[in-house]
């Protein structure tokens, strides 16, 4: 009966305020983890549902209902952002490229290139944001936990020492209740390892996606079509639709 006194409960009890800190941080560390766990997962779920905005968007007969396409299905995404760049890089240089100015005289391919890196560029970080949080969860969240159950133990060992008894049965509960601490650590740190890795692996497959749209993108903005997909040994040839007309925008 005197085993049920062991637990949770106890550790907190006879903790003092090293164990009792380093367990308000693992605390805070799995909340902020399962935080970014669930809207991480939640944009992912967004993502997915809005795979074929791109499709949609080139076949609109126009680029001002290709966006809006994007917009209806990919809302706030970085494809929409990235087409919205282009389109208004695009719009930037005919307003301004008739002009004696140091603008007017810009390069169409390098003004439209700069254009797309910089929304890759914005996106990228809005993808990552919160991936190295996730990675210092995982790697640092053992070691707090195995802090706390060495702190434990030697606690634990002094008491006994006081006590003069270092029976089975006086051992086992304070140093088991110490190595709670551990289990602890590696419940923060497991799902956030997990998370890191599997979000890593999806940002990487939309940002490659993200990279083929806005090849696209800069072939149809500085040519007037795209380049159409290779198949089998056929070489890389423009597409004769010239979809969507700018002049609807």
């Amino acid at each position: 009966m005197e085993t049920q006194a062991f637990g949770l409960a106890h550790l907190w009890t006879q903790s003092d305020f090293a164990i009792r800190a380093v367990a308000a941080i693992l605390l805070l560390m799995s909340i902020t983890s399962w935080y970014l766990i669930l809207t991480r997962g939640l944009r992912q779920l967004r993502a997915r549902r809005s795979e074929g905005a791109v499709d949609a968007f080139w076949a609109a007969p126009s680029l001002k209902s290709g966006l809006q396409r994007l917009n209806e299905q990919a809302p706030d995404s970085p494809f929409e952002a990235l087409a919205q760049q282009g389109a208004a890089a695009a719009e930037h240089l005919r307003q301004h490229s008739h002009r004696e100015t140091l603008g007017g005289t810009m390069n169409t391919d390098e003004f439209i290139t700069r254009a797309l890196r910089k929304s890759i560029s914005m996106s990228t970080s809005s993808l990552e944001s919160g991936q190295t949080m996730l990675a210092s969860i995982g790697s640092t969240a053992p070691f707090i936990g195995l802090f706390g159950t060495v702190w434990g133990i030697y606690h634990a060992l002094v008491n006994i020492s006081v006590s003069g008894m270092a029976t089975l049965d006086k051992v086992a509960g304070p140093v088991g209740e110490a190595l709670i601490m551990t289990a602890f650590g590696l419940f923060v740190a497991i799902p956030a390892v997990l998370a890191y890795n599997a979000f890593t692996r999806a940002n990487r497959v939309e940002l490659s996606e993200l990279d083929a749209f806005a090849h696209d993108l800069h072939a149809w903005f500085c040519t007037g079509a795209r380049i159409a997909p290779v198949n089998g040994r056929t070489q890389p040839r423009a597409e004769t639709a010239r979809l969507p007309s700018t002049e609807a925008a």
